[in-house]
């Protein structure tokens, strides 16, 4: 035998590998979609239908206004004045700060305020009818008939309130664009009135350029009332200065600067004399020291330096009376020299004392000179203020009369004709396109999330095991009118399945033709009785004897397709009570011998795995050409895999679309584990119907779509 590990690697392999390289296969990614083609088109449709509904029934149409606007950078001045406020410069600061002053909620305000859009619905949301949709939580808490806590406000505070939520609503109604490398400003705006549009747009930009005037002439009217009281300050000021000038002038003998620089030359000649007066009276000073300290009458003739001494001098030795005449002589000489020096030095002192009082004369006139010119430059100073502001202050008032706006408006908005939104074709196109993705997205996730089989090929690359046979549903209206169907209908896509089933069986194994047959699933209801009653009554449609054996004596399902059954059947077979021959049951729908499973307080697994269930297959393995088992599924019981080592072939059923991968996979690997083999698998009660929406109607089977040729169902 061989096993299903050998049987599988092969297929399991080759898948992962496929798996493995991460590529997309386009043509299965496109045959996924073309199998999921009508849910596409279900999905496009209604999308394009709930578009086309809120395009043309629930949509509010919007009419959309532009007025146009553009930045004055160049002034042209009436007069030559230097204005108070600067005109733009256009640097994109500007710009973009002037984009900030058209959605300022100042002057969306003002917009409010002028055309009174409080009391219009469209911007009041307290004056709209309330509904669920497009509502706040107060009303809808009012609508479902809640109660709502609600905090009572003063009439100021809430209509403040209001107005806020007006204008908030208004400038999301708004839209401000700058035109790229212009100094052009497009203000649009858009509502549920055309008219309503217009207004708002021009109103807007009128108080735009109006707001610009008031700037500049409120800016102007204060620059002229802070200029008017300065000047008057200045004047004050003025007046106290050149007072001070003149009190001080009055009140100090000043001269002037060359009258002070004649008394300094004056000072540097006495300076001059004071040094002169100095050497003389050192002279004389010394003369009469050194004739005091003489005592020879020589040196004192010589020291004199006087003519009478020097006639004198040679007859001193000579005679008394002229050495008397000398000395008297000499003292007289003496006396004058300490006259001399006295006089010298009296007229030093006096020259000292007059240098003295000259210069504190000068140092105090120089400082009421430097007083005085401070006092007069202050003067000056406060003058040239005064001039210069009573002349700023004569050029703003004329500036109040000739101030101009730093924009002008290019074009004033004009009543739309038509609704700018809803865009009818684009949402019908965005619908489509949406539509169109959500369609194929659940096709694709259907196709991801799907956990079952659909193809007998993908039934095999996923278990590595063949399909011998693909069996549709049966169209009989109860489990009983099966055979009946069957018999009838021969020439049915049902029965050609069926009979594809049994060729595949019998070819299995030509040498050694198979003679038990076991039929198991992995959960109950998957078709595996129902395939067991079909190729039973098929083989005997060949001529050969058939037992079809009831393995799931728990469920006892032949009772839901016969009537009649016996209460006696395979435990009695196998506890002596009764002889196969009394116990086989025959219908002639059928045609094949029934040995029916009956109640029985042993377990079942016990029951099949005793020698005498052996016994009973090898002795009815002599009496008929193919004995069928019908058994339990596998992950139920372990009734199966029990009865599957005495079986030749074991045909594992899978329930088309509905049996679960994992189920599949735990079932074979209970089988692998117990090294026991499955000779092939029956996908059963395929949807032929539902195969077409999957897209594989033209290509499958019994079921594919040129089966009609051939069938008689």
């Amino acid at each position: 035998m061989t096993n299903i590990s050998s049987n599988a690697a092969p297929l399991r392999q080759s898948a992962g590998q496929g798996g493995a390289d991460d590529i997309i296969d386009l043509g299965q990614l496109f045959a996924t979609l073309w199998r999921g083609k009508w849910i596409i088109a279900l999905i496009t449709t209604l999308a394009v239908l709930a578009g086309g509904y809120y395009a043309f029934v629930t949509a509010v149409p919007l009419f959309r206004s532009t007025a146009v606007v553009m930045l004055e950078t160049k002034q042209q001045s009436i007069v030559d004045l230097e204005s108070v406020v600067g005109g733009l410069t256009g640097d994109s600061s500007e710009i973009n700060s002037e984009v900030e002053v058209l959605r300022s909620r100042g002057l969306i305000g003002k917009v409010v305020d002028r055309l009174d859009l409080i009391s219009d619905p469209e911007f009041n949301s307290v004056l709209r009818p309330v509904s669920l949709m497009g509502s706040g939580k107060s009303e809808i808490k009012a609508a479902l008939g809640l109660p709502d806590v609600q905090i009572i406000l003063p009439p100021e505070e809430q209509e403040k309130r209001t107005r806020d939520a007006v204008i908030t609503e208004l400038l999301e109604q708004i839209t401000v664009r700058n035109v790229p490398l212009s100094l052009v400003f497009q203000i649009t705006a858009e509502t549920e009135s055309p008219e309503k549009s217009t207004r708002i747009a021009d109103t807007l930009v009128e108080l735009y350029v109006l707001n610009q005037l008031e700037v500049k002439f409120e800016a102007t009217e204060q620059a002229t009332s802070w200029l008017t009281g300065r000047v008057a300050e200045l004047q004050v000021e003025l007046e106290a200065a050149g007072a001070k000038v003149s009190e001080f002038s009055t009140s100090t003998d000043l001269i002037s600067i060359e009258a002070l620089q004649a008394q300094e030359i004056q000072l540097k000649d006495l300076r001059e004399r004071i040094g002169n007066a100095e050497t003389a009276a050192m002279n004389t000073a010394a003369k009469e020291v050194a004739l005091s300290n003489v005592t020879s009458r020589q040196d004192q003739a010589l020291l004199a330096g006087n003519v009478q001494l020097n006639r004198l001098l040679p007859r001193v030795a000579e005679n008394e009376q002229m050495a008397q005449a000398f000395d008297t002589q000499f003292a007289r000489v003496l006396t004058r020299a300490k006259l001399d020096t006295t006089r010298a030095q009296q007229q030093l002192l006096a020259l000292r004392n007059s240098s003295q009082e000259m210069e504190q004369q000068i140092a105090s006139r120089g400082q009421d000179l430097i007083t005085l010119q401070q006092l007069t430059r202050e003067a000056e100073a406060v003058r040239l203020l005064y001039e210069y502001f009573l002349s700023r202050l004569k050029e703003t008032s004329a500036q109040q009369g000739i101030q101009k706006a730093d924009s002008r408006i290019l074009s004033r908005a004009v009543v739309p004709s038509n609704a700018a939104s809803p865009k009818k074709p684009l949402i019908l196109a965005m619908s489509s396109i949406l539509g169109l993705m959500i369609g194929m997205g659940l096709v694709l996730l259907r196709e991801a999330r799907a956990n079952a089989f659909r193809t007998a090929r993908d039934l095999e690359q996923h278990t590595g095991y063949t399909v011998l046979g693909q069996i549709p549903q049966i169209p009989a209206r109860s489990r009983k009118k099966i055979l009946n169907y069957l018999a009838n209908k021969p020439a049915s896509a049902a029965a050609e399945a069926v009979r594809n089933l049994r060729t595949s069986v019998l070819l299995s194994n030509v040498d050694n033709p198979a003679k038990v047959i076991m039929s198991t699933s992995s959960v109950p209801g998957e078709g595996k009785t129902t395939n067991s009653l079909a190729l039973a009554q098929n083989l005997i449609g060949l001529g050969k004897s058939v037992l079809l054996i009831e393995g799931d004596i728990r469920r006892r399902t032949f009772a839901q397709y016969f009537d009649d059954i016996p209460e006696k059947g395979l435990v009695s077979v196998l506890s002596g009570d009764q002889t196969l021959e009394e116990t086989v049951f025959k219908t002639p729908v059928l045609g094949a011998d029934l040995l029916v499973g009956d109640k029985t307080a042993s377990n079942a697994a016990d029951l099949f795995a005793s020698d005498k269930f052996k016994a009973l297959i090898a002795d009815v393995r002599q009496k008929y050409d193919v004995i069928i088992i019908d058994t339990p599924p596998v992950l139920v019981v372990p009734d199966a895999r029990i009865i599957a080592e005495i079986a030749d072939v074991v045909l594992f059923s899978v329930l088309w679309d509905s049996t679960s991968k994992h189920q599949v996979d735990e079932a074979l690997r209970m089988f692998q584990n117990s090294n026991q083999r499955i000779t092939g698998l029956v996908l059963s009660q395929i949807n032929a119907k539902r195969m077409k929406q999957y897209g594989y109607g033209g290509r499958y089977g019994a079921y594919a779509g040129y089966g009609s040729k051939y069938y008689t169902n």
